[in-house]
Order: structure tokens, then C-alpha cells, then sequence
């Protein structure tokens, strides 16, 4: 059997064991009995549920797997019951049907042989007619009978309308009994409600449905669909003209019915309108209630006396020096000032300006008054590195704010707020509008509140700018330092950082030495980058610094796809640094194996990792379908139908490491990333880098990249801000 995978091809046949099921994803592993076949055959997909004893239909491919030999991969996977007396009693006996186990399962085929599911669906009471079935048993196996049979219906509906297994099981678990009834109402739904599923897989279901294609109900979604691209692109809100030509482009409707949708969801309450610089915004409710609120938690937190006694910083300031033993500059005694007399300061900085000295003055006199501080930051290793530099306990603001995946909410909030007297955020360039709406309604009247970052970084990758329209508003307490300390001035990724932000072309100096901290290759082509890439990150930076590949360096690309893009680079590099590691399994367009670096792309309440946080794979379990990854200190069980949550991190996006800071970075830069080549992307991924940073660029890309600095986003924080 060949290596490459053969044409579509249909497999049928009764299942003979369930080697795994997931019954949250609906991936399986299932061995068949197939006509012609001497052996049985691995069946690879997804179904809602299965047993022994039912019968599959299967269209998929032949594959062979490193591991466990020739596989039938199937895309598409339909169960139906048994029709032999064998096969209805392993179905039976299965435990898929509630109060029916083997045992049970033998006398009912013996009782009433092939029409035993007659029985059970017309004539339950007949059940009764076998020795020790009294009414309670009865009921419980008819009741669990019907949620079979429910299931089965909904499968074969969103299957019969062109909805894979995969996407069919998920429709199922969100909605239940309800999943025909909804799928029927309003196909768009599911792009809203179901992960995996995009606007265009439900419009091509709404078709398969009947619904015209100028159907109001097919503007009005397909407004809001656009609407939300618009905000997953960091913008609060569009132009009211700009989503209408946007929609229309989408949809193919004429201006007139977009129009008309967007009044529609206007009076619905579905979208809300403001006018601002005389033209129409419109905005998503979430969005527009989450910007309100942050303004007036922002505006509620600064007014009023800080909740600890009257500081005299002109005795404050010189005792903290001789505690730390650190002189402390001008700029750097207001921001200390500031935060100890007021109850909401700014902060803000580049790198080996002193913010972490700032920080840990502050904390060093308020503590001293017996102040009770709360830290936070964006993700799991921002937190870990603020605790570390101010030796005090900092946690994700997920955790801090306690999310509770029974109301999928916070517990703490305006009703429950976290007790504090000081709350202390950093990296806030990357907290979204939504997640600091969340945050700051948790925080009594009483508390105050600093809010440090980097505000020539990255913004969120999140809806909003909000730590560069807070400062911008101007209507608060706001200290920047600027002054790179004569320490970080002997480094020349701080000195170039600053360079770069300032619209300079980074200084490399020739020959570049041996033992400095930044380096530029240079290179004609994308292959040649690839290429000076893989040599540096294998061999030359493990050789001169005796920095581990794997542990100590990350690959930072602007790009997700293309040659040079994560998704390319990632495959590549697992072959040069994880080649021969064993057992290796594909899943979700992946191939992972133990030792494998990987990176969490959504957030997971229940397991407590977060998008963007990276971990490395301990251990890969095929007989109980489970991978073991560890992030940090902690260890965390993914099953296999999980593993979509997860891809490679090698090398990872700029976008990605916000927050992150490594031992090296290696940076590829090409013109073919010119869409996403802007100063804020180049600086941010520069100042991941600690100990050192290696770029790997065409010249022309570098240059567009100091040059070009990112468009605003379109939000209303500031303006809200300044109007009070």
C-alpha cells in the first residue's frame, strides 16, 4: 500500500470493538469487519456515538500510519443499528443504552429477536413480560432508547445537508435535542455558536435549506459576521459605510438590502449606532457596553483619596532608595510619586527604561504601610515574571478574576469584587477592551489601581487599544520613562529596540562580534532565510552560546502562512529537532510527538491554559488516546479529539509571544511579509529577546519594517474618556 493517500473511497461494515471514543469531540478509533477482508480494518473519524454491534458506513481514504499500520481515515461516517440477532445483542450488551448490559441484552435477543427495537419504541411495556423487569427498569431503558434515536435523527439531518461528522457531533453537543429544530430556524446561528464552524460553512447550509440567497435573514447575518471580522482585526467598530461595502462584497446583495439588514439588526438590538466625526459608526453591543464601561471604571477609580494614609513621598522616595539600593531617576521618582498619592497612574516605557525598578519601589512602600497589593498580568508567564521581579504571588487576570465554566463568567465582578487596596497590571498594551471591561468592573471604589506596559508594542491581540487610548485621552494620572539606563545601554538589542521605535534602521556593527547580543544576517531570497535560519537556530547559536534549540530559542515570524510563515516553519523545524521521537500521532492537520513544543490557541477555563501559553509534550498514551504536555510547572491531559486546540510553537507569531520574553530570538524577515512588515510587529518581537536576537532578513523587508508603522484602530475609548 502506498505511502500517499488514495482517492475517496466507501467502506462498509459491523463495528466489532470501540478501541476509543471521545464523546466530547465524537473522534473515534474503531476496528471493522469488512467484506473481502481477512483482518479488521482500523476505522479512523467522528460519530456522536457508537457501539459493537452497529454497522458503519464509511467514505474516506486508505492511509498508513507509522505506528499502527494501514487505517481507513474517514471524512464522512454514518452509524446505523444492527440487523443480525449477533449484532443487535453486542449493541445491546454494549452499555451505549442505559439499563441493558450483556446479560440482559442475551435474554431480550432471545425473547424477541430481530424486533427487539420494535419492542423497546412501540411496545416498552412488553419488556415487562421478562423475569425481573419491573416498571423503573423498563422506563429507564425506553428513555435512554430515545436519546439514541434523537441523536441518530439529528446525524443523519446535518449529515443529509452536506455537515461532516466532525462539525454534526459538535452541532449535537451544543444544542441538544433542539440541534434539528435550530439548524432549521436560523443556520447562520452556527457560526456564532459552534468553534470550527465559519460563516461560510452555514450559508452553504442555509442554501442546502432552502433559504434564498437575498433572504433578509441572510443579510442581517451576514452583516453581523462582517462586523465581527471587522473586530477580530482589533477595531471596536466600522464605518457604517465601510461595513456596508464589506457586505455587500460578501454577500453579492445590493446595497439597498444590506442597508435594510443593518436597520434591522439596529432596532433588534443586535448592533448599536453612534455618530462620530459626523459620520455613522457601528458597533456590537459587547464592544460598545465594554468600551462605556471601561471609561467610566477608569474615570470612578481615579477620583477620590487612595484607600492608605497620606504618603510624605519627600521621605518616601529617599527611604526606598537606600532600601533597594537603587537610584532612582526623575521621571522615575514622579511615576513612584504618583502611584503612592493618587489611585490610577499609568506607566509606561520601553525596554531598560526602569519600569520594573518603579514597580518594585512602589511596592516596597506600600507594603511597608501594610497596603494590601494584587498583581496581574495578561498571560502565565508575564504573571510568573512580575512575581519574580517583585517577589510577591501574581496571577493571569483569568485566574485572579476566577472563571466560573458554569455561568462562563467571572466569579468576581461588580457584585463580588476582589478585595484589594491596590491592584497592579502589567503588559496592559495586551489586555483587549473585553477582558479590561471584566477586570476593572471587579474592583471596589475604594481601590486603586496602576496599569503598566509598553505602549509602542503590539496592541491586543484582542478587540481595542485601550492602554494607548487611556494615555491618549489625557484625562489621566500618566508617567512615561524614556530614559534607558547607562546598564541597558550596553545592550545593543534595548539601544536598537529604541532605534527601531524611533523609526531608525537598527545599528549592526561590522565585523559584528563575537560575543555581542544582536545579529543581522542578511539574505537575497526567502530560501536563502529559510535556509541561514535553520543553520543558526541547529547549529551556530548552540555551538557560540550553548543556548538549547528546543528550551532557549524562539522563532518569531511576522506571518502564519507562506514558506517563511509558522505553520512551514514549524514542520520543518520538527524534523531537524524532533525527528525520531516516538509514538508519533496526526491529528487536526498536526503531527505530534513527545518532546514536541506546542502552543494553546484558545483559551481552556477547564484546564486552566490560555491562548498563547506554550508547553512541551511529556508523553503520548495511543491506547487511552491521551497526550501529556506540561506548561511550566504544571502538567495538563489533553485527549486526542482535543488536540485541535493545540499547533507546534517552534516558531510562533510575533502576535503570539506578546507578553513572553526568551533566553534568544531568531526573527525571518522577507518582503513577501509585507502586509504585516510595521514598526510596532518588529519592535515587539525584538523585545522578546533577552539574551539575544537574530534577525534574518532581506534588507528591503527590514527597512519596510522600520518605516511603516501600523494603522489606528478604529475604537472610542478615548473620545469616551475625555468626555468624562
Amino acid at each position: 500500500m502506498p505511502n500517499t493517500p488514495s482517492p475517496f473511497e466507501t467502506l462498509a461494515g459491523p463495528v466489532e470493538r470501540v478501541t476509543f471514543h471521545s464523546p466530547e469531540s465524537g473522534f473515534c478509533v474503531l476496528r471493522v469487519k469488512v467484506r473481502g477482508e481477512r483482518e479488521l480494518i482500523t476505522v479512523v473519524g467522528n460519530a456522536a456515538q457508537v457501539a459493537p454491534g452497529e454497522h458503519i458506513d464509511a467514505r474516506g481514504q486508505w492511509t498508513i500510519d507509522a505506528r499502527h499500520g494501514r487505517q481507513f481515515k474517514a471524512n464522512e461516517l454514518r452509524v446505523v443499528p444492527p440487523g443480525t440477532r449477533e449484532g443487535i445483542e453486542r449493541y445491546l450488551g454494549s452499555g451505549l443504552v442505559k439499563g441493558i448490559g450483556p446479560h440482559f441484552a442475551k435474554r431480550l435477543v432471545a425473547a424477541f429477536g430481530e424486533t427487539v427495537f420494535d419492542i423497546i419504541e412501540q411496545t416498552p411495556e412488553r419488556l415487562r413480560e421478562l423475569p425481573g423487569i419491573g416498571q423503573k427498569r423498563q422506563e429507564r431503558v425506553t428513555r435512554a432508547w430515545a436519546e439514541q434515536k434523537i441523536i441518530r435523527e439529528i446525524m443523519v439531518f446535518l449529515q443529509s445537508h452536506g455537515v461532516g461528522t466532525a462539525r454534526a457531533v459538535r452541532i449535537f453537543k451544543t444544542y441538544g435535542e433542539a440541534a434539528i429544530e435550530r439548524v432549521r430556524g436560523n443556520p447562520y446561528r452556527l457560526a456564532l455558536d459552534i468553534r470550527g464552524i465559519g460563516f461560510k460553512t452555514a450559508d452553504q447550509l442555509a442554501e442546502r435549506l432552502g433559504i434564498p440567497r437575498d433572504s433578509p435573514l441572510r443579510a442581517r447575518a451576514g452583516v453581523r459576521h462582517v462586523l465581527q471580522e471587522i473586530a477580530g482585526d482589533g477595531h471596536c467598530a466600522a464605518w457604517r459605510e465601510a461595513l456596508t461595502e464589506q457586505a455587500v462584497k460578501l454577500l453579492e446583495i445590493a446595497p439597498e438590502g444590506i442597508a435594510a439588514a443593518i436597520d434591522l439588526e439596529l432596532a433588534a438590538g443586535h448592533l448599536v449606532t453612534e455618530t462620530f466625526e459626523s459620520r455613522p459608526l457601528v458597533l456590537l453591543p459587547a464592544l460598545h457596553r465594554a468600551e462605556c464601561e471601561v471609561a467610566a471604571s477608569l474615570v470612578r477609580l481615579r477620583d477620590g483619596q487612595p484607600p492608605w494614609a497620606p504618603i510624605d513621598t519627600a521621605r518616601a522616595l529617599p527611604w526606598v532608595e537606600q532600601q533597594t539600593g537603587l537610584r532612582l531617576a526623575a521621571s522615575q521618582q514622579q511615576a513612584v510619586s504618583q502611584a503612592v498619592t493618587g489611585k490610577c497612574t499609568l506607566l509606561t516605557g520601553g525596554p531598560g527604561v526602569g519600569k520594573t525598578t518603579v514597580v518594585h519601589s512602589i511596592l516596597r512602600i506600600l507594603r511597608a504601610k501594610g497596603v494590601k497589593v494584587t498583581l496581574c498580568a495578561p498571560t502565565g508567564r508575564a504573571a510568573k515574571r512580575l512575581s519574580e521581579s517583585t517577589g510577591q504571588e501574581a496571577k493571569t487576570i483569568h485566574r485572579l478574576l476566577e472563571f466560573d465554566p458554569k455561568t462562563l463568567d467571572f466569579k468576581h465582578n461588580a457584585d463580588h469584587p476582589l478585595e484589594t487596596d491596590l491592584l497592579v497590571c502589567d503588559e496592559t498594551s495586551m489586555v483587549d477592551v473585553s477582558l479590561m471591561h471584566k477586570l476593572l468592573s471587579a474592583l471596589p471604589d475604594s481601590a486603586a489601581v496602576l496599569l503598566v506596559g509598553d505602549v509602542d508594542q503590539l496592541p491586543s491581540v484582542g478587540p481595542g487599544a485601550v492602554l494607548a487610548d487611556a494615555i491618549g485621552s489625557g484625562v489621566l494620572p500618566t508617567v512615561r520613562l524614556t530614559e534607558i539606563f547607562r546598564q541597558a545601554q550596553r545592550s545593543q538589542i534595548i539601544v536598537n529596540a529604541h532605534r527601531i521605535n524611533s523609526g531608525v534602521l537598527p545599528h549592526t556593527p561590522e565585523p559584528q562580534p563575537l560575543d555581542g547580543d544582536w545579529f543581522l544576517i542578511r539574505c537575497e531570497t526567502p530560501e536563502q532565510i529559510q535556509e541561514r535560519l535553520i543553520k543558526t537556530l541547529c547549529e551556530r547559536i548552540p555551538a557560540r552560546f550553548g543556548l538549547d534549540p528546543m528550551r532557549d530559542v524562539q522563532v518569531l515570524t511576522p506571518m502564519n502562512r507562506g514558506g517563511l510563515g509558522a505553520r512551514a516553519l514549524n514542520q520543518v523545524l520538527q524534523q531537524r529537532l524532533n525527528p525520531s521521537a516516538q509514538p508519533r500521532i496526526e491529528r487536526f492537520g498536526w503531527t505530534f510527538a513527545p518532546g514536541d513544543k506546542v502552543i494553546q490557541n484558545v483559551n481552556n477555563y477547564d484546564k486552566e491554559v490560555f491562548n498563547g501559553d506554550i508547553g512541551r509534550i511529556l508523553a503520548i498514551d495511543p491506547d487511552n488516546s491521551e497526550v501529556r504536555i506540561g506548561f511550566d510547572e504544571r502538567e495538563v491531559v489533553y485527549e486526542f479529539g482535543e488536540l485541535d486546540e493545540l499547533a507546534l510553537a517552534y516558531a510562533t507569531s510575533v502576535h503570539k509571544a506578546q507578553g513572553s520574553e526568551y533566553p534568544a530570538v531568531v526573527i525571518p524577515l522577507a518582503t513577501q511579509h509585507y502586509m504585516l512588515l510595521q514598526r510596532n510587529l518588529l519592535y515587539t518581537g525584538v523585545t522578546r529577546g533577552k539574551r539575544l536576537v537574530v534577525l534574518i532578513a532581506q534588507p528591503k523587508a527590514l527597512g519596510m519594517a522600520v518605516r511603516q508603522t501600523g494603522g489606528q484602530r478604529l475604537t472610542r475609548l478615548r473620545q469616551r474618556l475625555a468626555e468624562g
